[in-house]
């Protein structure tokens, strides 16, 4: 059975069946998608029609494994987590999901023993595949989200005027000083040529922009475009748009190993339910903004709601007809990323053999005659 199939088939029976809500936190504590499915139908009746559909919904969904994801709260561009976790695409696929926070060192270490069976993650994760953490890429989710920002009135205006300068990123190694080092790369520079300086999150990176710490901050959306909307700071890079990061999956889908080896079924089942999550976003991107930031995922002030739906539309999150037509390559992403981080230090592996070793492909028909 085709993607653009059996998507149809899940698509249409959601629809029947009526999209299960969950209550999401505004706070750091673990959500359970079993304790929402009892109180979240009185309270959010634009997802849920009625009381009585939900109690039919839920008695026509038999819950065959109970796992927790990363995805409290954070990003935007984790976005079909939170979808996927709220219009219960996960509980229709048999999933009871505890949303849970979690580190990047936690994130690895629950993905190597199998206690974490999925991660919304970067090419940050590649040199974890090839240390022999115990993941492996199986989807791809979306692109951009990443931008690197300057003062309006700096002489900065590509990667060959950086030489010299003081960068700021969230933290060394992280996602954003790769994508430093490999625009760097473009332009014959290393880390060696530049100052790179590492505070803890991207509004305190903003600050040290325009108080004159540093000449430029590497920032996470949506601060990095909410930034730029008083005319003080303006973008020189943007990973959604420009090259060499421009049409292509910045963040994957990781799976434990460990999981796929044991549970096959499960993995088939939570990438069929992002699937869903990701085309329902592609369709409904003001909708999608509105229960991320009113479930508390992401903070974002009333003013910038239309900010961040422009946002997610510019995450290009695939709809199941560009799945079908193979507008997007993951393995090929996967490899073009992996040669730049071979280019740049990153890797050791020769890029066709790490996509060899870095990727799985599910049969996303598994479990579903059972």
């Amino acid at each position: 059975m085709k993607i653009k199939q059996w998507i149809a088939v899940l698509l249409a029976l959601a629809a029947l069946l009526v999209p299960l809500t969950a209550c999401g936190s505004s706070s750091n504590d673990s959500i359970t998608a079993s304790e929402n499915t009892t109180t979240q139908a009185a309270d959010d009746s634009n997802v849920a029609e009625s009381d009585d559909e939900t109690t039919e919904a839920d008695a026509a969904t038999e819950i065959k494994w109970s796992i927790t994801i990363p995805g409290a709260s954070g990003s935007l561009c984790n976005s079909p987590t939170y979808l996927a976790y709220e219009l219960g695409y996960f509980a229709e696929e048999g999933i009871d999901v505890e949303l849970i926070t979690a580190d990047f060192e936690t994130k690895k270490v629950g993905l190597n023993n199998g206690t974490i069976s999925t991660v919304n993650g970067d090419f940050q994760y590649f040199q974890s595949i090839e240390a022999g953490v115990g993941m492996t890429i199986v989807g791809g989710l979306h692109q951009g989200c990443i931008k690197l920002n300057v003062l309006a009135d700096s002489d900065i205006e590509t990667g060959a005027d950086l030489e010299g300068k003081t960068i700021a990123v969230d933290e060394i190694g992280g996602s954003p000083y790769q994508v430093t080092v490999l625009w760097l790369a473009q332009y014959g520079l290393s880390v060696d040529d530049v100052n790179i300086v590492a505070y803890n999150d991207s509004s305190l990176e903003i600050e040290a922009l325009k108080s004159g710490q540093v000449d430029v901050a590497a920032v996470w959306d949506p601060i990095a475009t909410i930034s730029t909307q008083d005319g003080t700071v303006r973008t020189i890079l943007d990973i959604g748009t420009d090259e060499p990061f421009a049409g292509h999956f910045c963040c994957f889908l990781y799976a434990s190993t460990k999981v796929v080896e044991e549970q096959p079924e499960l993995i088939a089942a939570e990438l069929r339910a992002y699937y869903k999550a990701q085309n329902w976003i592609y369709e409904n991107p003001e909708e999608a903004v509105q229960i991320v930031t009113e479930k508390g995922y992401v903070s974002l002030d009333e003013e910038y709601f239309d900010i961040a739906v422009e946002l997610v539309k510019s995450y290009s999150y695939p709809s199941t007809e560009a799945y079908e037509n193979g507008e997007w390559d993951i393995k090929g992403d996967i490899e073009y990323y992996a040669q730049a981080l071979y280019d740049a230090g990153f890797l050791t592996t020769d890029p066709e053999e790490f996509v060899s070793i870095a990727y799985t492909e599910i049969d996303l028909t598994l479990g579903l005659d059972d």
